[in-house]
């Protein structure tokens, strides 16, 4: 199962029952250490840890159980059907500091999820109140902020060069035991369709990685920052050799739009698309193997102001190799809006570059144009108690479907909805068929089927 790497302090002393797997490790090059040749990571890591941050935070969240059958003659038909608590929490994961001077520490959304007091402990022993600058659930990416003088930051590497093969090294804080380090390589790139997020582009490792790692440094063998540790892959939630961790760029995209607006501004291209299969190239003799697709292009959207048209297959943006439709949205949502971008476009037999400007794209649109076609006219929103339809156009595919403006999707299939992240791993995970929405209207609750 997929699993974040944050870890609460119930899960810390269940942690240490688990069997663990060796995962494969990799050979490392040679290095000068002391005048003499030893392969040893040291040097680097000495310049690198102090930049690396362990996380400790303390909040309340709301628990939701389903209220017994006697409890609901007793409130009445009418009653909302769950008990509702609010429970403290404390929770530890990692973050990396990516400017020394303004004290900015990146770190995963979910990490410091619903916290409200978030502590940051140094490598030094120094420890900061942090404030929350800005965040991003559907990339999982989270800004904080520290007053403090001589930290040690981490330079960015451009992760788009990254190759499978190359030497990684993971730096964090598992289950609490600070500065841990860990060593492999670059297992895959360009990792989507996992549910873990709403936009995945994931670089995939097998440096060992675990619960508490969240929000650590994927470093290079120069110690530049590639990657943010953001997930697992394994059963239990124990290491295996497959991690997940979020490109340097893509994060670097994300938190430029934190520190300009206050918020993160998607881009929008404004087409809609698949993955380029066999039957497809057989089909429409593409000559291309991989690509993204372009089954419809939006009218007055980015692409079609850039002259993109239905039947296009997008190889490429800003000169790096596009594999999957899934992993063009990750990386035109975080690119930000009012951002130019170079696509390569397969037509006609042959590859030509097309510019396009990027428009905004709010998370309502992405839920519109990328869930369920029945859900067009929809402005879907994370709220509190799960994904509110905002706003609706009234002769829309949604509309005519039975949703109305205020109406909370709280679960689909008999399982729980909580953000548009849930919602849109339910929908693409399903085995066809029909899918029930589950409805809250008001104090009444009722299924809407997607067929």
């Amino acid at each position: 199962m997929n699993k974040k790497l944050s870890v609460s302090a119930a899960a810390l002393v269940a942690a240490f029952a688990l069997s663990t797997t060796p995962a494969v490790q990799a050979n490392l090059p040679f290095f000068t250490a002391d005048n003499q040749e030893m392969p040893t990571l040291a040097p680097m890591l000495e310049q690198a840890t102090p930049a690396v941050v362990h996380i400790s935070v303390m909040g309340s969240r709301e628990v939701r159980q389903r209220m017994p059958d006697a409890f609901r003659h007793f409130f009445g038909p009418r009653s909302p059907g769950e008990l509702r608590e609010e429970r403290p929490f404390r929770g530890l994961g990692s973050g990396v500091i990516i400017d020394a001077a303004k004290g900015y520490i990146v770190t995963n959304y979910h990490v410091i999820k619903d916290a409200d007091n978030i502590q940051i402990k140094l490598k030094d022993g120094r420890t900061f109140a942090a404030k929350k600058l800005g965040e991003d659930p559907e990339s999982d990416v989270a800004l904080l902020q520290i007053d403090a003088e001589e930290l040690v930051q981490l330079k960015l590497a451009d992760s788009d060069r990254l190759r499978v093969g190359d030497f990684a090294i993971a730096i964090g804080n598992p289950f609490g035991l600070e500065q841990t380090v860990t060593s492999g390589i670059i297992s895959g790139l360009g990792r989507g369709n996992l549910g873990i997020e709403g936009f995945e582009d994931f670089i995939q490792t097998d440096a060992a990685i675990n619960s508490g790692n969240s929000g650590g440094a994927l470093v290079n063998l120069r110690g530049e920052l590639i990657g943010i540790n953001t997930a697992i892959l394994g059963p239990g939630g124990g290491n295996v050799g497959i991690g997940f961790a979020i490109p340097s760029n893509m994060m670097k995209n994300l938190v430029d739009q934190i520190i300009e607006f206050g918020e993160i501004r998607r881009g929008s291209l404004g087409v809609r698309g698949q993955d380029v299969t066999a039957e497809l190239t057989k089909a429409l003799n593409l000559n291309v193997n991989r690509g993204a697709f372009v089954n419809e292009v939006i009218a007055d959207s980015a692409a079609a102001k850039a002259g993109l048209k239905a039947g296009d297959v997008i190889i490429s943006m800003n000169g790096n190799r596009i594999h999957s439709f899934n992993e063009l949205r990750a990386k035109i949502a975080t690119l930000g809006a009012g951002r130019e971008a170079t696509l390569g476009v397969w037509r006609d037999g042959r590859e030509r570059a097309i510019k396009v400007l990027l428009q905004e794209l709010t998370s309502g649109q992405v839920a519109a144009n990328q869930l369920h076609p029945m859900l067009h006219g929809a402005t879907l929103n994370n709220a509190s108690a799960g994904v509110e339809v905002t706003e609706l156009d009234g002769n829309s595919p949604a509309a005519q479907l039975g949703l109305r403006k205020g109406d909370m999707i709280i679960g689909l299939n008999r399982q729980r909805v909580t953000n548009l992240a849930d919602l849109r791993r339910l929908l693409e995970n399903r085995d066809g068929g029909v899918a029930a929405l589950y409805i809250r209207r008001g104090n009444d609750q009722l299924y809407i089927l997607l067929r």
